[in-house]
């Protein structure tokens, strides 16, 4: 008797391998299957003993907690990652690339029942998707452990899944791509090392995956929560701030650091030295960096986006390295490098943002106050610059991701959606703050819907199946979530009024309202409220709290400032006045005009998690429960102890308890009575009454004892596993036995063949005649199908040789293929925009009327953008114009001058009108003026004062170096009694400036850009001279030779 064999794959799944006459079988079970059909779910309980159970609610000592870590061991050993708690899987981060997720995989979970095949996160993200296409209820996917513990990697591995099984088209393809590209770019600007993971997500994100009719993922939506901005002005010893700013140190080009004001050294910059960590073995700052600049071209970012949001990355590392001095207590800055680096990133008045940085606007009795700042504030103020301008990125980040995302389909209103939520888990550090209390907080809330859905969903489903559901003891956690978020009594409540209210409000003023309003609850604990041994492992700062994973103490310190998170006014105010325009969106100048206090940062959080739980109730869940084996991110090792702190704090044991209160097994009628019908005479081999009779006969025969399974509507419920296993044993043995009574039969057949097996001649001519009918007429069609074929590639190959000559019988097949080829390839790849000048290279044919539609086509893009310009879009582009013509490739800093709007002036109530400053023509000492263009003449003013007139008409020339600074000369006639010389002036926006001036005096041909020096007239037949020299920053000073000496950076290579 030939037996059958079993083939383990690296997923655990077992699969019939072929066999001598290609039929798959195996040892011990001597089951025969056809094809490589996969064995059940329960095939695998054979081979129990070696790999575990695939399904934890399987366990017999389902209330072991060793049991349970027992069977992870067994699994992890060998390569088994995933197991299940019912529906909800449970993920070992095997630190090593495991060959289990190729697209290979991916098709043998496509579309097949959740049990049939072996665990895998396939499984959970194709059972979702088709609920949500068979139900039409929106789904979500909640994924959650510990930093380390692979929840982002399985985020992206559901994401591939959907990329590589959903139907597709070119749309869809583009989606498909922008929402995995999304992954690398909010990894680079949200994920840091950390002692516990190198690429550690230090936000929490949930994402709707938007699916048309179809199936096809056609849109996607991002909501991000409580980005960890403390850690761009600090790190812990060993760990990094986040990826971007090393990527752009290691990888950015040295035109792009140039122009940055950057250094290719992350050690120069105070922000990343603190973790004193610069380099990581497992990071590739460099490739990871080229991986960024591709991803974010294809979300959509074009080039402006791109140098916007680079600058502010820069400018976050130049506020780092502002430096303070003063003596009195007062502060000032002691280097104006920084600033003048960060004036120009940022595209703010560097004075006014010097004294931002070092004054506190206050308004006492209506009336506006500048304070100084001590040391220690300016530092603060500075920092607090620093978490705003990131955070609010980051925020910008996140929606024009979304815009790019958006389902922009008018015709299709509805669509189904999948949510993935990859949320930080429960964490327990040696020193607790304010962002380990939101976390835990949300862990809880999580926990608190995780047990609710699961009681629900088990409930629902007795009730679907009329089984009497039988009350389940678990831990509520509901007192927890209370004692946090409870309105007026709460600790967030209380951490609130204690930011809000006046007096001398401080961490430990907080502590002790705490003892006094929630002293008494069982789950809160300080050291004054402690008992003698507590108070020996606890903080005189720090309070306790008892949560659903364990006891966690938290420091106080810190608590107030991270909750108000507040940005004083003045910094407000220069962020507003911003020509950076990621900034002018991220501050609002609304902001400074409502008078209403924001909400602090746990009311945002709590606000926010509140939305959060709207979400996921409305959909259908499933789970991923991820789990780190050990601290030193090593394969193959497992950690005993924190693998049982995992377990709890993720609330394992809960679930399998909730799920194994009833009945540990369940199936469908038809699924049961199919795999065990041959253990019963009556239902073997077929079963012709109804499925719940079958199943009925079938149990009964087998011996179960009426408290051992319970009948539903549709399916049988199981109540305990070894019910379960000795039906699996049964079936083993009638399985060998089946198979020996096969072998016998097959051999008695061939033995008698010659007086018993003989088919009646009329009939078997009847079906040879039927055959060779049939297959006469497939030959005939495939013989058609081949000379259709021939005759088409012998009139290609002959159109091709005579390709070059007049149209003929011979050429006319494949020219006209050609043209059609060429329309269609340019229907395709039109020009986007008129600056576009793509164009298909067209076939020797067709070469003229391919340059008429060009023509045509671009005579159209212009008809339709100058039909959408308005008249002040107009005026715009004629300054802009003027400006090319005068600078363009004359003037360093003329292409930053492109992208930004000429306003029609920058001082009101004047037609034009600039704040300049004025070098005097003896000494040149500064001094701030500003310059006035009205309708005949150029005015020179200080404070409302009239300093000088030039008239349009007396203005000779106009003079400026060719380098990045603002320095110009404005000519007048040396004999000109009402000037005392000319005028040596400096704009920051002198692009702008210039090119107002050249159109309002009609001086568009008399600006002249000198390299080297310029000299003009200081007054009585004196001359000056201005030399300009190239350097690493912008300086203007008096030098030893009497000269106006300017030394200014190259920002653009020529």
């Amino acid at each position: 008797m030939m037996e059958l064999k079993i083939q383990l794959i690296p997923t655990g799944e077992i699969i019939l391998s072929p066999g001598m006459n290609g039929e798959n079988y195996c040892h011990g079970c001597k089951v025969v299957a056809t094809d490589g059909v996969r064995a059940m779910m329960e095939s695998a309980l054979t081979a129990r003993d070696r790999v575990g159970v695939q399904d934890f609610v399987l366990l017999e000592n389902y209330t072991s907690e060793a049991a349970f870590i027992e069977n992870l061991r067994k699994r992890f050993k060998e390569n088994l990652i995933y197991t299940y708690i019912g529906s909800v899987l449970v993920s070992v981060n095997p630190y090593k690339d495991l060959e289990i997720y190729t697209k290979n995989h991916m098709e043998r979970y496509r579309g097949v029942n959740f049990y049939e095949v072996s665990p895998h996160i396939y499984a959970v993200a194709d059972n979702a998707y088709r609920s949500m296409r068979t139900e039409r209820k929106d789904q979500c996917i909640l994924i959650s452990g510990e930093s380390g513990a692979g929840k982002t990697e399985a985020s992206k591995k559901i994401l591939q899944y959907y990329a590589v099984t959903c139907p597709a088209s070119d749309q869809v393809q583009t989606v498909k791509d922008r929402l995995l590209q999304s992954n690398p770019v909010l990894e680079a600007f949200g994920n840091a090392k950390t002692l516990r993971n190198d690429n550690s997500s230090r936000f929490g994100k949930y994402m709707d995956i938007q699916f048309d009719f179809k199936g096809a993922p056609v849109g996607g939506h991002i909501i991000n929560y409580l980005l960890e901005k403390s850690r761009v002005v600090h790190q812990n010893h060993g760990e990094r701030n986040f990826h971007i700013f090393y990527q752009l140190i290691e990888g950015g080009e040295e035109d792009l650091l140039r122009r940055l004001g950057l250094e290719r050294n992350p050690q120069q910059y105070q922000y990343l030295v603190k973790g004193n960590c610069p380099k990581v073995s497992s990071i590739n700052d460099r490739s990871d960096w080229k991986v960024v600049r591709k991803a974010l071209s294809v979300i959509g970012f074009n080039e402006d986006d791109v140098e916007e949001l680079l600058n502010i990355i820069a400018s976050v590392l130049h506020l780092g390295n502002v430096q303070y001095g003063g003596e009195d207590g007062t502060a000032c800055i002691t280097s104006d490098t920084q600033i003048k680096y960060l004036a120009r990133l940022l595209g703010v008045n560097g004075s006014v943002l010097t004294e931002a940085l070092t004054h506190k606007k206050i308004i006492a009795k209506g009336e506006e106050l500048m304070s100084p700042l001590n040391l220690e504030q300016a530092s603060s103020a500075r920092d607090a610059l620093s978490k705003a301008v990131y955070g609010r990125t980051f925020t910008w980040l996140v929606n024009k991701i979304n815009t790019s995302l958006a389902y922009k389909d008018d015709s299709q209103k509805s669509y189904s959606v999948i949510g993935l939520l990859d949320i930080y888990g429960f964490e327990v550090f040696q020193n607790n703050s304010f962002e380990q209390f939101c976390i835990n907080y949300c862990n809880e809330k999580l926990q608190q819907l995780f047990i609710e859905l699961t009681l629900k969903s088990e409930q629902d489903e007795y009730e679907a199946e009329g089984i009497t559901w039988e009350p389940v003891q678990y831990f509520n956690n509901k007192i927890i979530c209370d004692l946090v978020e409870e309105k007026f009594k709460g600790i967030i409540s209380i951490l609130d009024e204690e930011c809000l209210r006046p007096g001398d409000a401080s961490d430990f003023t907080f502590l002790e309202k705490l003892e006094s309003t929630v002293g008494g609850h069982p789950h809160f604990v300080t050291h004054k409220l402690a008992d003698p041994k507590t108070r020996k492992v606890m903080g005189r700062e720090e309070f306790r709290l008892l949560h659903y994973a364990g006891e966690v103490n938290y420091n106080v310190n810190g608590f107030l400032d991270k909750n108000n998170d507040l940005l004083f006014r003045n910094l407000k105010e220069v962020m507003c006045m911003s020509e950076n325009k990621i900034l002018t969106q991220c501050f609002d100048r609304e902001e400074l005009s409502d008078k209403k206090r924001p909400d602090t940062a746990a009311t945002q959080f709590k606000s926010s998690l509140a939305k959060l739980m709207e979400i996921l109730m409305s959909k259908e869940p499933s789970y991923v429960r991820c789990i780190k084996p050990n601290d030193s991110k090593q394969s193959g090792r497992f950690d005993d102890v924190l693998i049982r702190h995992q377990v709890k704090y993720l609330g394992l044991m809960e679930n399998l308890r909730v799920r194994r209160a009833g009945f540990a097994y369940r199936r469908r009628y038809e699924v049961f009575l199919q795999r065990y019908k041959s253990l019963c005479p009556e239902t073997w081999p077929n079963w012709q009454g109804r499925l719940a009779e079958g199943v009925s006969t079938l149990v009964k025969h087998m011996g179960y004892k009426p408290e051992e399974y319970k009948m539903g509507r549709s399916k049988i419920f199981i109540r305990f596993p070894k019910t379960l296993f000795a039906t699996e044993d049964a079936l083993e043995t009638r399985k060998h036995s089946l198979g020996e009574t096969s072998s016998f039969r097959l051999i008695y057949l061939i033995k008698h063949s010659g007086q018993q097996v003989r088919l009646d001649d009329s009939l078997r001519w009847a079906v040879i005649t039927i055959q060779a009918w049939w297959r006469g007429i497939l030959a005939r069609r495939r013989a058609q199908r081949r000379r259709q074929a021939a005759n088409t590639i012998r009139r290609f190959i002959k159109g091709f040789i005579y390709r070059h000559k007049e149209r003929c019988p011979e050429n006319e097949y494949f020219l006209d293929y050609v043209r059609y080829s060429f329309l269609m390839n340019l229907h395709r790849n039109l020009p986007k925009n008129v600056l576009d000048k793509s164009w298909p290279t067209p076939p020797a044919a067709l070469t003229e009327a391919s340059e008429h539609l060009r023509k045509l086509c671009m005579q159209n893009m212009v008809w339709k953008y100058c039909k959408k310009i308005s008249p002040e879009w107009k005026h715009q582009m004629e300054q802009k114009v003027v400006a090319s013509e005068i600078f363009k490739d004359k003037k360093d800093n003329y292409p930053q001058s492109v992208p930004k709007l000429f306003v029609s002036t920058r001082l009101s109530e004047i037609d034009y009108a600039v704040p300049v400053t004025k070098y005097d023509r003896k000494g040149y000492k500064a001094r701030p003026r500003q310059l006035l263009l009205t309708g005949n003449a150029v005015v020179i003013a200080e404070e409302g004062k009239l300093k000088q007139r030039i008239d349009y008409s007396a203005l000779k020339g106009i003079s400026v170096s060719s380098l990045s600074d603002g320095v110009f000369v404005l000519h007048v006639p040396s004999d000109d009694n009402k000037q005392k010389g000319d005028v040596v002036l400096q704009s920051d926006h002198v692009i702008e400036t210039l090119t107002k001036v050249a159109i309002c005096a009609d001086k568009v041909n008399s600006i002249n850009i000198n390299q080297g020096s310029i000299k003009f007239t200081a007054g009585h037949g004196k001359e000056g001279i201005i030399d300009f020299t190239p350097g690493s920053e912008l300086l203007v000073a008096k030098a030893k030779n009497g000269h106006l000496a300017v030394t200014a950076p190259r920002l653009n290579s020529r």
